[in-house]
């Protein structure tokens, strides 16, 4: 069975550029923690409000987003969604001109709005563009270009921001604004075809009415919805907060320097997850996703775990295992859970989005438990977001 046919084949084509968008936005947070750690002088804690900032934006601009790309469709949902994330980097010009967190905690916030918008519209998109039964892995597919974003971000800004030179932040956040702004004005001129049915078309007029409060109440009862969601928040947990202090993690104990830290995150970490993350989509096509989601789920509960009893390089090794298992979560959980939405997948899709808050809350946590006691010891934090996400992979198995 084809994940992509052939009349479907250019809009998931353009749809999934937008992966590698902000899988790059996203991954440069990762980078900031250590800059700015150093550069504005402030503390872990007081870093992983650049994560929390962020994924403010994605909590609070998740529900209108899927309003918005309910009323108006995908296209314009993108297009608004690019214009938000360019002007937010652009905002990245004063705020380095005045040395200022808190405008680049601004910046962020509306970079973070952008990307939710960005997500809400482009994830169900691309899981829709063929056959249901396909969607999970057609959705890691897509989802791998993300991980290729992820890899690049790192290496080419943690390279500039780390080299020494005489460039600030504002020169890559300005240049990606700049191309940001112009894929706005592509997606702006071209189609993307709306996939829809009679009862899609249905609750679009009486969500844009005064149906959004029946269509939440219609969301909540449905279970699948309800463990997806606090399985993907706990996911978020675990992924963006191990993430966001890898370097620190990597340079706590003289493990390598932050330079070194930053290539190993784009290539070797990341990188992994992009590869695992490309042979998940291919397993998938074989596999009941169920299936696959829960043997990853006990992996990543034991990297996590091994870190923290911190095991010198078993433990090193534990955080890697992290990586390549935990790549297929947030695509496979995605789409089990839209797949039992009914006709109300994009304001489903839109709560979905709303869980990066909890990466902001598992960096927090993190931050505030590393500065306590270690970075080793912090990876409790994401171990028992892990632990969450395998009892849902088990309730699946179950059903």
């Amino acid at each position: 069975m084809k994940l992509v046919s052939k009349k479907y084949l250019l809009p998931f084509i353009l749809i999934t550029s937008l992966f590698f968008m902000w899988g790059f936005a996203r991954a440069i947070l990762d980078v900031l923690n250590k800059h700015f750690q150093e550069s504005l002088e402030i503390s872990i804690t007081q870093s992983t409000l650049i994560q929390a900032t962020t994924y403010l934006g994605y909590f609070l601009m998740a529900l209108p987003a899927g309003i918005l790309i309910t009323r108006f469709g995908y296209r314009r949902g993108v297009v608004t969604g690019l214009l938000l994330f360019g002007i937010g980097a652009l905002l990245f010009i004063p705020g380095s001109a005045m040395l200022s967190f808190p405008i680049f905690l601004v910046a962020l916030f509306v970079i973070g709005c952008g990307l939710v918008m960005l997500e809400t519209s482009a994830n169900p998109y691309a899981a829709e563009l063929g056959d249901k039964a396909t969607a999970a892995s057609r959705l890691n597919l897509a989802q791998s270009f993300n991980g290729l974003g992820c890899i690049l971000a790192p290496v080419i800004v943690g390279g500039f921001l780390f080299s020494g030179g005489s460039g600030g932040v504002e020169v890559p956040y300005t240049i990606m604004g700049v191309i940001v702004l112009v894929a706005a004005l592509v997606f702006s001129r071209v189609s993307l075809p709306e996939i829809s049915d009679s009862s899609e078309t249905e609750t679009r007029h009486s969500t844009a009415d005064t149906g959004l409060a029946a269509t939440i109440r219609d969301l909540w009862k449905r279970k699948t919805f309800r463990y997806g969601l606090l399985a993907l928040f706990c996911y978020e947990v675990a992924e963006i907060s191990i993430n966001s202090l890898f370097i620190n993690y990597a340079t706590s104990d003289g493990w390598m320097d932050k330079a070194t830290a930053s290539l190993v995150l784009s290539f070797g970490a990341l990188g992994l997850f992009m590869v695992a993350r490309v042979a998940g989509s291919a397993i998938m096509s074989r596999i009941k996703a169920e299936k696959v989601l829960l043997v990853c789920a006990l992996m990543t509960v034991a990297g996590a775990v091994a870190v923290t009893l911190d095991l010198g390089v078993i433990s090193r090794g534990g955080v890697f295992v992290c990586y390549a298992f935990e790549a297929i979560m947030f695509p496979t959980i995605f789409a089990i859970t839209i797949r039992d939405a009914g006709k109300n997948v994009k304001i489903a899709s839109s709560f979905l989005m709303m869980t990066p808050i909890g990466g902001a809350v598992g960096t927090s946590l993190m931050g505030i438990v590393a500065d306590a006691t270690s970075m080793s010891t912090a990876f409790i934090v994401p171990a028992v977001g892990y632990l969450f996400v395998l009892i849902y992979a088990l309730k699946l198995k179950t059903k």
